[in-house]
């Protein structure tokens, strides 16, 4: 097998570029790295900035690349001290450098190589041998450029060289050449224009073939739109025709990258600007695009100045210098609208596309060429958007600004997932065009070959073969594709034919090179959809524009029109991991010193960010609409009709009702009736805005960024949970200063506004909005919620404790037992608040709903506490008085005796107010554990009736802890018991380890008395005075019924007596002592004597174990009833 002298397939030029092609974008992944990290004070190797080294440095930068030790000691002592911890920390930056020469050598090998080979470029034909050329020479370009600009290149390589020549006695062996090389490169471009003179040949051929490409791609969005580019629907009947090309991948090859060619190609050849008219017009038509190009991520080269800079010095340049001007300010003044109209033109293609596709994704497969373009175009667009704004050289900048960028990455976005989510649909329909047409095709071509060498013929066959054995079945069963070996091959035969004098000359068959390349392009279409993706729309260019990604969001969400694009950019960040390399794999993993530029963690915050961001903009708006909405919740109180019924009631009796000129207050509904449909209220504006945002936040329920998941739901459901519970603490408007507290109804009723706002959200977005509430609902029945706030439980808690019943005990409100409900008692200094609005049966159970059944288990622990240390004081005092006590005990049939015992009684009106207060308590708690048996029976009344029954059917022999905990469960449902279960713990918890327990007994026995012999003493009471009207009397001494009761029961349960013994006592020592005041005759004494009478009959009414049987045996029934009509008939005559 002859080729003559030079073997193509032994120059292995596919495998070469392709390796170092790769190589060069680690390299530069490297050198961008150092660069950055020696123009960050914090990051910059230490050395570089120590005061000690500094005139060391100084002094090897001054004589680089010479290296003289000998005689300058006294510079260089410092650096003797450290040059260990140089050589350790300065090796990765220098054999960098050291790559980096290698690198050039190679390129510079494969470049002679190439030209020795006299090979054939032509991008419409050998697609990949030119592309990868062309690559190739940018990337080294690109190398050298940013090499040059590391300020600190010369200090790092001296530095390191003067450590290695003190420590092995000799400098490193690469160390002349590459020395040698910085300084070569000081002016990188001007060097390489010498350097590139002999490839100006096979360099201008291969851009040269781009003027069948370029200008097509780089037209106005005006010859787009009457080309109706990209439009599936413009032409109907050709929907289902494969979208065909004779230069398939040139169609979606990125205009950025052309123009990096076109733009560091002529300037490296530039002699062929005189002698080519193809070329220069490429060479115009660049400089009129752009005014500068990426070189790598954020670095910029600022074309017209550094190409004006270069040929100035030329001999007979100034015809190229006046273009370059010209061109200049044609990108300055035309460049920017040029591209915003390209832009505003892809939003609407893309829009349709995207909108057709998802509709008909079967047209994915015909079409794939048109998305991958739209892809392409719209990437460039964005790129060259990004890059400019960050470098304005103009000072206009409205053409810059482009508040609907999101939406263009937006439509990018749906087309990529069409493409993720239907790439079985793209692989039957690409698995039987190569099967059933390609390899026809082929075959033909290849068997109409004149010539066709063995090594050709055998690669060709195997092309053939491989798409023959292709089937549908394939793809159904799930078989992994896999075509980059055949891709390599075309590569490979590309390089063959493309070299002078091969005995098949690609140049000669151009149909067989396009036929190749379209097969290419379906091979793709296959097996490497997600490289295409990334190839065509990688966006990871954000990366390292943080401050503009950031601007652009902010944009998003402030325009209430593009809030619904806002997830393009958590979606953006799941890009950044592709523009990592591994030739630099601290960029991807977190190393110690952790570096500047990690561009994981970096996509996992800007992420978090926006996320974080889009939920607190939908909270807000939330926000405002719950605000709205309790607001009108607000009109609809019944506190708000008194105006109108008022009005009603004067306007029947014809009185004049307020100012003349009052404006007529506006019913509730009135903002619901619309005169025409353009009027648009604040409400409307909020639903928009929200709908348009949830449609973002709705729409990927997770994305995976950098080995982490997120769920842009999961933001807003947090959020939603934090402001729910701010909110219902903010409504119920706590006051500590003035006391001052929302009536629970009325929060019940803004909570309830808000809940249906908050329902509504489940429309817009896929939560569970019951989570949220049962989260937040539950924590605010606790004490304190999962954050350690304080709840409405203990604010309202706080509130009836500290506020409320401390004015009952005080004396300015009293119980009215027939209103259920505490009222205000007229008295000089009137309260701020009205206790009547907060303690009756609609408020408590208000409160019972808002607290929920443990809510009003601390609210009850909460009184029970209180009524624990009241009993505790009372204990005190009937130790103080336990002998007086013991006596009168059994005395109570002696009147002369027990009248001298009860002189020696102390602290008498002091029992008498602490019980009373333990009744204003447990009255008080009848009414919340009435209010909330009234709530559940409405929502679990089957449960409630079951708890119920279970209650009253305990039998008389259960064993009393049994019976407790039936108690307990009944008490939990807000059912009255027997024995108050909360009562008896509060009490339990006082036991003392000094008392034993028959004194502990002896004293609750004594306190039963001395609460007995007490009673007498209310007579005297102007305040003890029954009033029928409200069935109690207004020192709330009718709470003693209830007081008496229930300690008792407690009390008696834990020391294990009888209950009905002890109240039995009870009852004959009260009647013995009231009976005998009968008989008093000092009418101060006894001004309030029936009245006092009547709580005998209350306390057996109030109790499960006395009767009036018993009560008739101690105290005659004819009292009671003389006593009832004499309180009547004095309440008669008071009110007349």
């Amino acid at each position: 097998m002859s080729r003559g002298v030079i073997q193509p397939s032994q120059q292995k030029l596919a495998e070469k570029l392709t390796i170092l092609n790769d190589r060069g974008i680690g390299m530069l992944t490297r050198v961008y790295n150092i660069k950055k990290a020696c123009g960050d004070p914090k990051a910059k190797p230490s050395y570089l900035v120590d005061k000690n080294l500094e005139s060391a440095v100084k002094f090897i930068v001054r004589k680089f690349p010479a290296v003289e030790t000998r005689n300058n000691n006294q510079q260089l002592a410092q650096l003797q001290k450290e040059k260990s911890e140089i050589l350790k920390n300065l090796a990765l930056y220098y054999f960098t450098f050291v790559d980096v020469m290698e690198f050039k050598d190679h390129v510079c090998e494969l470049l002679n190589t190439i030209d020795a080979c006299q090979v054939f470029f032509d991008i419409t034909v050998n697609f990949d041998l030119t592309k990868n050329y062309l690559d190739l020479v940018v990337t080294y370009t690109t190398l050298m450029t940013i090499l040059s600009r590391i300020e600190e290149r010369k200090a790092i390589i001296g530095l390191y060289n003067y450590a290695h020549e003190m420590t092995h006695g000799a400098s490193d062996r690469e160390y002349p050449r590459l020395g040698q090389m910085i300084v070569d490169y000081e002016n990188p471009l001007k060097k390489m224009m010498e350097e590139f003179v002999p490839h100006g040949k096979s360099l201008s051929d291969a851009l040269i073939s781009l003027q069948m490409v370029y200008p097509r791609r780089n037209l106005s969005a005006d010859q787009w739109r009457n080309a109706q580019l990209l439009s599936l629907i413009s032409a109907p009947s050709t929907m289902l025709n494969p979208a065909q090309s004779d230069t398939m991948p040139c169609e979606y090859l990125s205009l950025d990258a052309m123009e990096k060619w076109i733009v560091f190609g002529f300037i490296l050849c530039h002699a062929v600007l005189n002698s080519d008219a193809a070329a220069l017009s490429l060479w115009k038509l660049a400089l009129q695009s752009s005014t500068c190009l990426c070189l790598f991520r954020d670095e910029v080269f600022h074309i017209h100045k550094a190409a004006e800079d270069l040929f100035v010095n030329i001999r007979g340049y100034n015809k190229r210098i006046n273009d370059i001007r010209e061109c200049k300010e044609q990108a300055l003044s035309h460049a920017g609208s040029m591209h915003r109209e390209r832009r505003k033109f892809l939003r609407s293609a893309l829009k349709e596309l995207a909108t057709v596709l998802a509709d008909q994704p079967g047209l994915l497969g015909p079409k794939a060429l048109f998305v991958f373009m739209a892809l392409s175009f719209a990437r460039d667009e964005i790129i060259w958007l990004l890059r400019h704004a960050d470098n304005i050289q103009k000072k206009s900048t409205d053409d810059f600004i482009d508040k609907h960028i999101a939406e263009l990455i937006f439509y990018m976005e749906e087309l990529r997932a069409h493409v993720r989510k239907y790439g079985p649909v793209m692989q039957r329909y690409y698995v039987q065009y190569l099967s059933g047409f390609d390899a026809v095709v082929l075959n033909e071509l290849v068997q109409n070959l004149s010539v066709c060498p063995e090594d050709e013929s055998i690669i060709m066959s195997s092309f053939v073969n491989t798409m023959t054995s292709l089937s549908v079945k394939q793809v159904e069963d799930g078989e992994v594709f896999d075509f980059r070996g055949m891709r390599l091959d075309w590569f490979r035969l590309q390089a063959y034919t493309s070299v002078s004098k091969a005995s098949l000359g690609i140049a000669d068959h151009k149909e067989l090179g396009k036929m190749m390349n379209t097969i290419i392009f379906h091979t793709k279409m296959v097996d490497s959809l997600v490289e295409m993706l990334v190839e065509t729309s990688d966006l990871s260019i954000f990366c390292f524009y943080s401050r503009a990604f950031e601007k652009m969001f902010q944009q998003c969400l402030e325009l209430p029109s593009q809030s619904r694009h806002s997830i393009c950019f958590p979606l953006l960040c799941t890009h950044f991991m592709s523009c990592t390399h591994e030739l630099c794999p601290e960029e991807v993993f977190t190393v110690s010193p952790p570096q500047r530029h990690h561009i994981g963690d970096r996509s996992l915050s800007l992420c978090n960010m926006f996320l974080d961001e889009m939920a607190k903009q939908a909270r807000n708006l939330i926000t405002d609409i719950c605000t709205e909405q309790c607001t009108l919740s607000d009109q609809l109180l019944p506190k708000h009709c008194a105006k109108t019924i008022s009005q009603a009631v004067n306007k029947k009796s014809k009185k004049a009702t307020g100012k003349k000129g009052e404006p007529e207050r506006e019913k509730p509904g009135v903002e619901s009736m619309r005169k025409n449909r353009l009027l648009v209220t604040n409400l409307d504006k909020l639903h928009t805005a929200l709908s348009e945002l949830c449609f973002s936040i709705n729409y990927v329920p997770n994305l995976a960024v950098w080995e982490h998941t997120f769920t842009p739901r999961e933001y807003l459901t947090s959020h939603l949970e934090i402001r729910f519970t701010k909110s219902i603490v903010g409504m119920t408007m706590y006051n500590q200063a003035t006391q001052e507290i929302a009536k629970p109804s009325e929060l019940l009723t803004s909570v309830r506004a808000y809940m249906t706002v908050l329902q509504s959200i489940e429309n817009y977005v896929t939560i569970d909005i019951t989570r949220v509430f049962n989260n937040v609902l539950l924590q605010q029945t606790q004490h304190l919620d999962s954050h350690g706030e304080p709840t409405i439980t203990s604010l309202y808690t706080n509130w009836y404790l500290e506020t409320l019943l401390r004015q009952v005990s005080n004396g300015h409100i009293a119980y009215f037992p027939a209103m259920k409900a505490f009222v205000n008692l007229p008295t000089e200094n009137e309260l701020t608040f009205n206790a009547e609005e907060y303690s009756d049966i609609s408020e408590m159970r208000s409160l019972s709903e808002l607290l929920g059944p443990y809510g009003m288990k601390f609210l009850s622990e909460s009184l029970m506490w209180h009524i624990s240390s009241q009993v505790a004081e009372l204990k005190k005092l009937v130790v103080e008085n336990m002998e007086v006590l013991t006596q009168m005990r059994t005395s109570f049939d002696k009147p002369d005796h027990m009248a001298a015992l009860f002189k020696k009684l102390t602290s008498v009106d002091s029992v008498l107010k602490r019980m009373t207060i333990i009744g204003v308590i447990l009255s008080f708690r009848s009414l919340a554990q009435e209010a909330l048996r009234d709530v559940l029976s409405c929502h679990i009344p089957f449960l409630v009736s079951s708890v119920e029954d279970f209650k009253d059917h305990i039998p008389r022999e259960t064993d009393m802890k049994v019976a407790m905990n039936v108690y307990e469960l009944s008490s939990a449902a807000g059912l009255p018991c027997e024995i108050d279960p909360a009562l008896v713990v509060a009490l339990s918890s006082q036991k003392s380890e000094n008392i034993s327990p028959e004194e502990e007994y002896k004293i609750a026995c004594l306190l039963m008395v001395f609460v007995a012999v007490s009673l007498p003493t209310l007579a005297s009471n102007v305040m003890s005075q029954y009033s029928p009207a409200i069935e109690g009397h207004c020192n709330n001494i009718h709470c003693l019924a209830k007081a008496i009761n229930q300690i008792a029961a407690a009390l008696f349960t834990i020391h294990k007596g009888s209950i009905e013994d002890r109240l039995k006592e009870f009852l004959a020592l009260a009647s013995s002592s009231l009976l005998k005041i009968g008989q008093e005759t000092d009418k101060m004494t006894t001004r309030n004597r029936e009245s006092v009478y009547l709580l005998l009959d209350m306390i057996v009414q109030e109790s499960p174990f006395l009767t009036m049987d018993l009560l008739e045996s101690c105290f005659p029934y004819v009292l009671l009833r003389n006593a009832y009509h004499a309180v009547y008939k004095q309440s008669i005559s008071a009110n007349a």
